[in-house]
């Protein structure tokens, strides 16, 4: 009988330490990827409308957790289709040869309550390069039709020369080499 309650008490453990990761997936129509190209002197707004990913989260030790994300280089939209047809050309993404950006998080780094510093293998036109998120944890709880969501933001800054967004030289300096980037993020938990 005493076995037999040991067992019960390991599974139980066991349980609880699968219990503590859980995996989200980013929910595209409430979720955002933005950025701004400074174009002379102003600031131009632009985004990308298809993209995926997943977020695994240990609760109990928030520094454990992970990020997978894919967005879609042809979804581009910066309001202008003949800039998000020069956009996705050689000149700039080729998004035919390099159709997908990558993030894949490989270190997550606590910075404040609910912010973390998330480092991640960040890969455009086949070009990888560690970058650093600054991530905000807004929460976890209920969200519509009985689903479970997490809700993030993050934001960096990239320079598009390091990853061989370099467009055409007759361009000069007309488009600024640093790129803001903001990321809205509600993801479901998986079931």
């Amino acid at each position: 009988m005493k076995r037999f309650a040991i067992l019960l008490s390991v599974l139980g453990l066991l349980a609880t330490a699968r219990a503590a990761v859980e995996t989200y997936h980013i929910d595209p129509v409430h979720s955002s990827v933005g950025f701004t190209a400074r174009h002379i002197f102003t600031k131009v707004p632009g985004s990308f409308t298809t993209f995926s990913g997943t977020i695994t989260v240990d609760r109990a030790n928030l520094e454990q957790s992970s990020v997978e994300a894919t967005i879609e280089v042809g979804s581009v939209n910066t309001a202008s289709e003949k800039r998000d047809t020069h956009l996705k050309s050689p000149d700039f993404f080729d998004a035919v040869k390099f159709p997908a950006i990558t993030f894949k998080s490989t270190a997550w780094k606590k910075t404040g309550e609910n912010t973390f510093d998330v480092t991640g293998d960040l890969t455009i036109k086949g070009v990888a390069k560690s970058v650093v998120l600054k991530v905000s944890l807004l929460g976890f709880g209920p969200g519509m039709q009985g689903a479970y969501v997490s809700g993030w933001e993050a934001t960096t800054t990239l320079n598009r020369l390091d990853f061989q967004v370099n467009g055409p030289a007759w361009l000069g300096k007309a488009v600024g080499d640093e790129i803001p980037v903001t990321i809205s993020i509600e993801a479901d938990l998986k079931k």
